[in-house]
């Protein structure tokens, strides 16, 4: 896991967007994106987390998979 701005997540969010993927919001953050899981055809699935620094900000941590975990399936599915 590596965190990232939050110009960076909305990039790879608009990467997977602009190939006809799916955006998964399962939970919202305080500030920015608390879970977010985004999947596209013939592309790894990404798993953003909210990481919290302090009371006024925080970054994200992406977490790319070749397949998506059963974890973040099953609440996706629910």
């Amino acid at each position: 896991m590596k965190n990232y701005t939050l110009k960076q997540t909305q990039k790879l969010i608009d990467n997977y967007l602009s190939k006809d993927g799916e955006i998964h919001i399962l939970n919202e953050g305080s500030l920015v994106y608390g879970l977010v899981v985004a999947t596209a055809h013939n592309c790894k699935s990404a798993v953003i987390k909210e990481v919290f620094i302090n009371e006024w900000s925080s970054l994200q941590s992406i977490r790319l998979y070749n397949e998506l975990p059963k974890k973040y399936q099953t609440l996706i599915n629910n």
